[in-house]
């Protein structure tokens, strides 16, 4: 038994890079564990009993409700909600077509929402709840070529803080996380150059893995972040304090 053996978690984009660390820590922790994607799954990833999947647009918000219900109607409950979901598409602002600046903003800003909207009053009658939004370090630095990216992770934080405000009297807890540079399908693709540059911005001089994350939010979700709300965590190997 464990802290989280009577939770069910649900985290969004839970098939691949930090979202997949996340469920994977869960399921470990013995939670109940839900993840949605949009795209593909590899099935031999659900070989756990205590994991469920859906297919689900976080920015449709019919597709969310339909999602959400389904998961109260089987489980009766959802504790812990980790927005992880996220796309880039990145371009120079004048080169960004209309169409790119919405579909990042859609999902990784309209998706928090719609997934918050749907999964919180279900917590506040139950008078608890976690809720952890993933957003980035860029969200509070600024990062060119990404305007889209950067506007949608800092709509997160602010979004974050407000929320906090409302929910906090139904004794929820809502915070976020911010990765900085984290080892993952994505970033294995960068090229060496721009990687040994963010190499030498980071202090610690490592970059992140997807555990570093999965680590902070299971903190987050646990009862011993009882007292924090509102708050954005940064981890990054100390890159936002250069």
């Amino acid at each position: 038994m464990t802290e989280f053996s009577d939770k069910v978690v649900l985290i969004t984009g839970g098939s691949r890079g930090i979202g997949k660390a996340i469920a994977e820590l869960f399921i470990n922790e013995n939670a109940t564990v839900i993840v949605t994607y949009r795209n593909s799954i590899d099935n031999e990833y659900f070989n756990s009993k205590n994991i469920f999947h859906f297919k689900c647009d976080v920015a449709d918000m019919k597709s969310v409700q339909e999602v959400t219900d389904g998961i109260l109607k089987d489980h009766s409950k959802i504790d812990v909600l980790v927005n992880n979901a996220g796309i880039t598409k990145d371009g120079l602002l004048m080169r960004m077509s209309e169409e790119d600046w919405d579909a990042v903003l859609d999902t990784n800003l309209k998706g928090v929402f719609n997934m918050t909207k749907a999964v919180s009053r279900s917590m506040m009658s139950k008078r608890y709840g976690k809720i952890i939004n993933i957003t980035s370090i860029v969200g509070i630095t600024g990062n060119a070529g990404q305007s889209n990216y950067v506007a949608s992770k800092a709509g997160v934080i602010g979004f974050t803080k407000s929320v906090a405000k409302e929910l906090a009297s139904r004794n929820i807890n809502i915070n976020a996380v911010a990765p900085g540079f984290i080892e993952t399908e994505m970033t294995d693709k960068l090229p060496e150059e721009v990687r040994k540059n963010y190499m030498n911005a980071i202090p610690l001089k490592r970059f992140g893995k997807g555990e570093d994350i999965a680590k902070t939010v299971r903190f987050l979700a646990s009862d011993d972040s009882g007292y924090i709300t509102g708050q954005t965590i940064c981890v990054d190997g100390g890159i936002v304090m250069q």
